[in-house]
């Protein structure tokens, strides 16, 4: 079936422009959102090609791609990542199903205790939360010692020390911090520093992303379905055991989906995930009867 084209729109928020697209479906289910943070809706075509009969919601978040800030220089949020996605929401018009990875599932978190009328069913796929895990003071350490790293040497050298540490398996020992940081040049990163410290990940949203705190006795309150999910191929990984800490504390288990922590990815941002089989997991738990 063909796909039709994606509407783009943009949407005035405090501090940012943000850009979303629309893609009609086939079918009169409510819409589907896909998000991801700092990923944006590039990371997400072959996954919605796997579902051409629901309308399809993809965005920007601010600061990333075609979504800017008014001053790049400033730290966001989820609470504000939350508050850009009911806007979405409210233009485009809720409920909507939402699928959320990464930084993206941590965003869901915030709006659905926020504002559970918005979603149905929320899939949130290893929210990196090093705030839940049973060694957060380490996990913390961890993630400010990559943005200390950034800070000091630039892009190469925060990227190179972000892949170490999100690549570690298991709890992080009580000197993680004092570790040194990986060589840029070893995972092919540059070694010089441009100057700039305005990363949408690194300088914008890495610490408030994973020390972030859910709103837990509100996500049990909600309407919303939750449904936790991690990837088969991630065990031990941050994001990975993070999904598995936020599963206990709603007192539910994670749903495993296929490959890793960007399982539904097709080659977007050279990345190859495994997305038919995880579109087809997607289907099946959105419209698993709960």
């Amino acid at each position: 079936m063909a796909l039709t084209q994606p509407t783009t729109s943009s949407l005035e928020a405090p501090g940012a422009t943000l850009t979303y697209d629309v893609r009609p479906g086939s079918g009169d289910d409510i819409p589907l959102f896909l998000i991801g943070s700092p990923m944006g809706a590039a990371g997400f075509g072959s996954l919605a090609s796997h579902f051409p009969d629901r309308t399809i919601i993809t965005y920007d978040p601010r600061g990333a791609e075609r979504s800017s800030k008014a001053d790049p220089s400033t730290e966001s949020n989820p609470d504000e990542h939350a508050d850009d996605l009911h806007r979405i929401i409210q233009e485009v018009g809720g409920p909507v199903d939402l699928f959320a990875s990464s930084g993206g599932a941590v965003n869901a978190l915030a709006l659905v205790a926020k504002h559970p009328e918005d979603v149905r069913k929320l899939v949130a796929h290893e929210p990196p939360l090093a705030s839940v895990l049973p060694d957060a003071e380490n996990a913390k350490a961890a993630v400010r010692a990559i943005s200390d790293s950034y800070q000091r040497g630039g892009f190469g050298a925060g990227m190179a020390h972000f892949m170490a540490i999100t690549g570690h398996r298991g709890p992080f020992p009580d000197d993680i911090a004092e570790q040194p940081a990986p060589d840029p040049s070893t995972f092919g990163l540059p070694t010089e520093d441009d100057g700039s410290r305005t990363d949408v990940m690194l300088g914008q949203n890495i610490v408030n992303g994973t020390h972030y705190e859910p709103d837990f006795g509100a996500l049990e309150a909600a309407s919303t379905r939750i449904v936790i999910a991690a990837g088969a191929e991630s065990e031990g990984e941050m994001a990975n055991r993070g999904a598995h800490a936020v599963a206990e504390r709603l007192g539910t288990e994670s749903v495993i989906f296929p490959s890793h922590h960007g399982g539904f990815l097709g080659g977007e941002y050279g990345w190859p995930g495994e997305p038919d089989a995880f579109a087809a997991k997607l289907r099946d738990v959105l419209e698993a009867e709960d």
